[in-house]
């Protein structure tokens, strides 16, 4: 039996997809465009990649590109137009600002550029609950850009497509190249927000994710109007409906932990919290790929054998096309994205009940705040405003010993409003739902970076699955005389010592020494927010209590 021979690139674009031609791309302002191809799958997408030179076939089936000089996302070219509706309702101490005179300049610029030019479009919904999701159509420059979108947010059936109405446009040039002097930006990259006219534009960068995080940040400016919290956490749920919320910054662990075999994966990064529950943003997951194995990770590291996936920046055996994860010439910050379903246990609607429990990511480089520890409701509110993580040696040029970073609501670059409004939300969910809060420090033991040892996940994982089912509710706990926490004294199936981070240090001069530095870090981070939270909050600050020791 013999194939006929694949067709032509010309006969592949003849049809160019499914969508609704009275909101198509001259719609919204394009003019002389080449073709657009909408809302094509997969297998036309690899094609297209691989025939443009963008990207190349891994052993197994995944995709991989490279982003060239952007390895990760530039939240100082992110500007957000400030007009009317913005004036007195975005944080303008986190957001830089752009003049509608510049956005409007920039725009016609984007549509010049795009004359001649063939553009992928994908229609596609952001959040899984059919009350508070956006519609979103992103117009891509690269196959493989239009390929990362589709695999990130939710897909609609394509009998949807006939009479989707896009409600938020992001287009996504990465060879425009923008004028400071001229846009009103900072250099040639660009991120721009108009939350009036609800369009976004993305210039001179490849690197995939600034499309997801600009969906995240539209609908962290205005789902907090309907009362619904946007978070910036994974979700699972166990067999008792047991909703858990695992907030954390990138490499605290929120993809590698809410991936557990016995619970349902609702999502790896973006929820919603409303009066009807937890609802997932997002239908792909974007985990970091940097030291991934088999052992410990298996359910995504099976995801990278399989077509569909997107690798980042993976560096391949130039014969085998084998991955190799442990190499980090390109950048430390490689990445997988894959649909959700290819998560065995991952959840079929990407909504679950109200949360019993709240976990806090940190990845702690000193090695001074304990593996878990259970949280407050005024302890909550401070830690989640506090948003600490801390930097490693040689993850950034200069930085030679640990260093503190405090992203508020564990995400401030993804956040317009003010982060009181957040908080408050927050607080209040917990409050009205009696969730319970717990501080997990994935970080360091026995010592800070250098000569302590990463916090062993079987330890995480035991101490995470005692919090979620309850049982550690029912443990002893002491009052650590630094941080003012509740720490458990002894949990099953863990070493009580590391349960006591001074137990784990060689020197306990040291140790004492290193936590009063994190301490009055906490503190002097925490000033900008003492106006804006009541004296509970502001007395759960931890050099408060540093007279203790």
């Amino acid at each position: 039996m013999k194939f006929a021979a694949p067709t032509d690139r010309e006969k592949r674009m003849k049809h160019l997809g499914d969508f609704n031609p009275a909101y198509g791309a001259d719609k919204f302002g394009f003019k002389d465009l080449t073709q657009v191809a909408y809302n094509f799958e997969a297998p036309f997408l690899y094609e297209e990649s691989m025939q443009r030179n963008e990207a190349i076939l891994a052993r197994g089936g995944a995709i991989v590109a490279e982003t060239g000089q952007h390895t990760g996302r530039s939240p100082k070219d992110k500007f957000v137009v400030g007009d009317n509706l913005t004036h007195d309702t975005v944080w303008w101490d986190n957001n830089g600002k752009m003049t509608k005179e510049n956005f409007d300049l920039l725009l016609a610029d984007f549509l010049e550029h795009a004359k001649g030019k063939e553009l992928f479009a994908q229609d596609l919904y952001g959040g899984a609950d059919l009350s508070f999701r956006v519609k979103t159509r992103v117009f891509t420059e690269y196959a493989w850009h239009s390929l990362f979108i589709r695999t990130m947010l939710i897909r609609p059936d394509r009998s949807e497509l006939a009479s989707f109405v896009p409600e938020l446009t992001i287009v996504d040039l990465p060879s425009f190249r923008a004028d400071p002097k001229r846009h009103g930006c900072r250099t040639e990259t660009v991120i721009a927000i108009d939350f009036s006219r609800k369009i976004v534009l993305i210039g001179g960068t490849s690197y995939a994710g600034e499309m997801k995080k600009s969906v995240f940040t539209y609908l962290n400016y205005v789902l907090p109007a309907h009362n619904v919290m946007p978070m910036h956490c994974s979700a699972n749920v166990g067999d008792k409906s047991d909703t858990a919320v695992f907030f954390g910054l990138s490499g605290t662990g929120k993809t590698t932990l809410s991936a557990d075999p016995e619970r349902t994966l609702l999502g790896d990064d973006e929820h919603g919290w409303s009066k009807d529950g937890v609802f997932n943003f997002e239908g792909g997951c974007y985990a970091k790929a940097i030291k991934l194995s088999e052992e410990a990770e298996p359910e995504i590291f099976a995801t990278t054998k399989r077509f569909g996936t997107v690798m980042e920046n993976v560096v391949l055996d130039p014969v085998t096309r084998v991955p190799d994860f442990d190499d980090d010439s390109k950048t430390e910050n490689t990445r997988i994205a894959y649909p959700l379903d290819f998560i065995p246990n991952a959840s079929s609607t990407g909504r679950a009940h109200h949360p019993k429990n709240i976990v806090m990511l940190t990845c702690d480089a000193f090695g001074v705040l304990p593996p878990i520890a259970k949280l407050d409701p005024s302890q909550a509110m401070y830690h989640f405003l506090s948003g600490y993580t801390a930097k490693v040696a040689g993850t950034e040029k200069g930085v030679t010993e640990p260093q503190a970073t405090f992203s508020t609501c564990f995400g401030a670059p993804f956040m317009p409003r003010h982060p009181s409004v957040y908080g408050n939300l927050l607080r209040d969910l917990i409050a009205h739902h009696h969730v319970d809060c717990w501080l997990v420090n994935t970080g360091w033991t026995g010592g800070k970076y250098g000569t302590g040892r990463r916090m062993p996940i079987r330890v995480t994982r035991r101490l995470l699955r005692a919090a979620l089912d309850g049982s550690l509710s029912k443990e002893h706990f002491r009052t650590d005389p630094y941080f003012g926490l509740a720490v458990p004294t002894s949990v099953p199936g863990v070493e009580p010592h590391i349960l006591d981070p001074i137990k784990t240090w060689h020197s306990k001069a040291d140790f004492v020494e290193t936590a009063k530095k994190l301490v009055a870090m906490f503190r002097e981070n925490f000033v900008k927010f003492e106006p804006h939270v009541d004296e509970k909050v502001r007395d759960a600050a931890p050099m408060l209590r540093i007279a203790a020791e």
